[in-house]
Order: structure tokens, then C-alpha cells, then sequence
């Protein structure tokens, strides 16, 4: 089938277009790419080609360019791109600069320079809490409604969707173990979030305020921060996580910029406190008009080994990525382009809407029955996938870029861990 002849209802169209970084096949070079259906449009030859002063954004071997350029930009070249893959006078010039997906391999789509994690689901804090504090007046913290709590990641340690990931080890000790003991994790778990990519930067002691939210951010992906839960259990107190999440995070290799997502976005959760002035977002404008809720309408999908054991909706997230993002950098903290802050576990009111195995398993009480058997947390050669979609222009629907990561043992270990 020709690039242009997307089948309709297909949701990676033109009304949606991620940008991603890839190689043609045979070859070492990375380029910019624009998806469209299975195929990716090669937008730096497309940018040279047709004399667009673009090019110099586009014909690179990483998104950094297009996300130091700032919003005009951004939107200048979204328009640009949408030209060049439905105006038919183009067709005959761009279509030899098409790629089938399947035949080009996908890098880390920019260098990240900066990672924060946040733990922004209702759902997800209550049943973390009643797990581990069943006995609590109140399973949230009492800081839970008044700000975003967050952790600082490892940038380093960010990775493409379709790494492998090797299963950590570390210190881990049960409550009713004499003393701590070295090893794999047998508690290996994901957690399914949605991360935004900052293209502008900031200066260093400015906040960033809740209408400035898409001047300085580029887009959004999901993402799988996965987590060693008995080393992170050992370590957290009284700092928080540290080896138990610094070993991976899986990204797509597809970033969807904001501007595609103008039909997805929908207001956030009732506020039940009262917020500070610098994350009120009662009057529900962020981008500056009442028609800019900060919530977004992504339905995410998690598999094991191709079974869906979760659908989780981000739209029940309680604190917004605009909020997020004032937190951040409200004591003065500067933003960097490439910066990735990411939502935190995703989960809704239901069983199956849970982000997490800790949550769909009860902290492995209650297995998940799997064709391949059950699983409390994961074993290697488990396969997780997120994928997701969201309302897009028109009644379209819009799909967010898979992230999938297979679980291997670490070196020395041999046989299935996590049992």
C-alpha cells in the first residue's frame, strides 16, 4: 500500500504524526522520522527536498534541535508536515522518502537531560497505602493533596522501547529476615505512566507557571518506569527510591506533540483541598484560555506476554502534567531541554484499571492468572507492552507509541527469578 493511503480510522493518520529518530535499514544513519501509518517519512530529506527552512531542525540526528525551537516552531513545522503528507501535489516529490516501519530501527528519540518521576494517580497512592499501611486512619500522606510528591531518576538509565531490561540486584530484607541479603530482585514490577518531554528551556530561579505549561513543553509518550519493589522497600525510608528504579525506564521511541492532542485533553478530578495559588487550576485554564483543562484522555493498555491484564485511564489522574511541571521548578529549579517528568503510575477506581502489579496483584497475594502461567510479579522472558489511545480531531481516534520491554536475567543468573 502506497504511505499516503492510510486506511481511515487508522490512528497513527494525519491528524497525528509523533516524531521518532530512526536508521533506514542497511544503514548506521539516524534521522529525524514523522510517522504515518506503517511507515515513517524520512523529514530531513523531506525538509531538503522541498527547500523548507525547517531543514536544519529536521535533517538531524535528534529531536534536541526541534525541541530547543520553542512553540512557533513547533507549530510551524507541524503545519508543514501535515502539508507534505495530504497535499497531493507533494505526493509524487515525498513518497520515495518513505520507509515501511518495519524495516528501520528506532533510536532514543532525544538525549535526555533530566528525570522526574511523579505519583500523581488518586488510585494508585490509596491502594499503595492501604497495602502497606492497612492500619492507617488515611492511606494518603498527609502531603498528598496539597502537592505533587516526586522523586529525581537517573536520565542515564532512560532507554528506546525494545531494550531488553536486565533484572536488577541489590539489598533486599522482609520484615521477618534476621538481616538484609544481596541478590537479584524477585520483585520485579512496571509501572505504567505517560511522560512529557520539555523542549524550552528555563532560567534558573524563574518558575514556570501553570499557563506557561506548552510554552515549554514539546509533547508526551508512555512510559514503563520499572521497579525492584523489595529493594525499593529496604531503601526508601527515609529518602525515598534510589536503586530500586535506577535501572530502567523504557520510553517510546514515538513522541506525540501536545498540538495533536487538543481533542484529548479534558478537565482533571474534583479538587478536594484547597490548593496554593501557584497550582490553582480551579478556574480550568492552563495554556491561559478556559478551553485548556490540564487533564488528558489517553486509555492505556498493559500486556504480559500479549494478554491485556490492565486499562488504566489517565484522565482519573488527580494532579495534572501542568502541575507537575509548576512544582518542579517552583523553588526556582531550571528546565532543560530534554527534560522528561513523567505522570507516575497510572491507575482508575476499578481492579482492572490498576498500573501496576503491586496493586493487580496485592502485592502478590492474589497471582494473575496468565495463559502462561500465573504471576505475582515478573519473571525473565515476561514481555510487557503499553500501548494507548486518545480522541483526536475530527472524531479520529489517535494512537500513543508502544512501549515494550522484555525482562533477562542479570549476569550470572540463569533460570525464571520472581517465583
Amino acid at each position: 500500500m502506497p504511505p499516503f493511503d492510510v486506511p481511515e480510522g487508522d490512528p497513527f493518520g494525519p491528524h497525528n504524526l509523533p516524531y521518532g529518530v530512526f536508521s533506514p535499514a542497511g544503514s548506521t544513519r539516524r534521522t529525524v522520522g514523522v510517522r504515518l501509518g506503517d511507515h515513517v517519512l524520512d523529514a530531513g530529506a523531506a525538509a531538503l527536498t522541498l527547500g523548507s527552512p525547517y531543514a536544519s531542525l529536521l535533517a538531524r540526528p535528534s529531536l534536541g534541535p526541534l525541541l530547543a525551537a520553542g512553540r512557533t516552531a513547533w507549530s510551524d513545522v507541524r503545519r508543514a508536515l501535515t502539508a507534505w503528507t495530504t497535499v497531493p501535489s507533494h505526493q509524487e516529490t515525498v513518497a520515495p522518502l518513505f520507509h515501511p516501519l518495519s524495516s528501520v530501527t528506532l533510536h532514543l528519540p532525544f538525549e535526555v537531560a533530566d528525570y522526574v518521576d511523579f505519583y500523581a494517580s488518586e488510585h494508585h497512592a490509596r491502594n499503595v497505602g492501604q497495602i502497606f499501611r492497612p492500619d492507617a486512619a488515611d492511606s494518603l500522606t498527609p502531603n498528598w493533596k496539597h502537592l505533587p510528591i516526586g522523586y529525581h531518576g537517573r536520565a542515564g538509565t532512560v532507554v528506546v522501547s525494545g531494550t531488553d531490561v536486565v533484572r536488577p540486584s541489590g539489598q533486599r530484607k522482609a520484615p521477618t529476615d534476621p538481616a538484609p541479603v544481596f541478590g537479584p530482585s524477585v520483585r520485579l514490577d512496571i509501572e505504567a505512566e505517560v511522560g512529557f518531554v520539555v523542549g524550552t528551556p528555563s532560567r534558573q530561579g524563574e518558575p514556570v507557571a501553570l499557563a506557561d505549561f506548552r510554552e515549554h513543553v514539546f509533547g508526551l509518550c508512555l512510559l514503563n518506569d520499572w521497579s525492584a519493589r523489595d529493594i525499593q522497600a529496604w531503601e526508601y525510608v527515609p529518602l525515598g527510591p534510589f536503586l530500586g528504579k535506577s535501572f530502567a525506564t523504557s520510553v517510546s521511541a514515538w513522541i506525540t506533540p501536545l498540538d495533536a492532542l487538543d481533542a484529548a485533553r479534558v478537565a482533571p478530578p474534583p479538587r478536594t483541598h484547597p490548593l496554593l495559588p501557584y497550582l490553582d487550576d480551579s478556574a480550568g485554564a492552563v495554556g491561559g484560555s478556559p478551553d485548556e483543562p490540564g487533564g488528558y484522555d489517553l486509555r492505556i493498555s498493559v500486556a504480559v506476554n500479549g494478554h491485556t491484564v490492565s486499562t488504566p485511564p489517565f484522565s482519573a489522574m488527580y494532579w495534572t502534567a501542568a502541575q507537575q511541571l509548576a512544582h518542579l521548578t517552583v523553588n526556582g529549579a531550571s528546565l532543560r531541554t530534554g527534560d522528561l517528568f513523567a505522570s507516575g503510575t497510572v491507575s482508575g477506581p476499578a481492579e482492572d484499571e490498576r498500573g501496576s502489579l503491586l496493586e493487580l496483584t496485592w502485592n502478590g497475594s492474589r497471582p494473575l492468572q496468565l495463559p502462561g502461567g500465573a504471576r505475582a510479579f515478573l519473571e525473565d522472558g515476561d514481555v510487557v507492552t503499553l500501548t494507548a489511545r486518545a480522541p483526536g480531531a475530527n472524531g479520529t481516534l489517535l494512537g500513543l507509541g508502544e512501549v515494550t520491554g522484555r525482562v533477562v536475567a542479570g549476569r550470572g543468573e540463569s533460570g525464571a527469578a520472581g517465583t
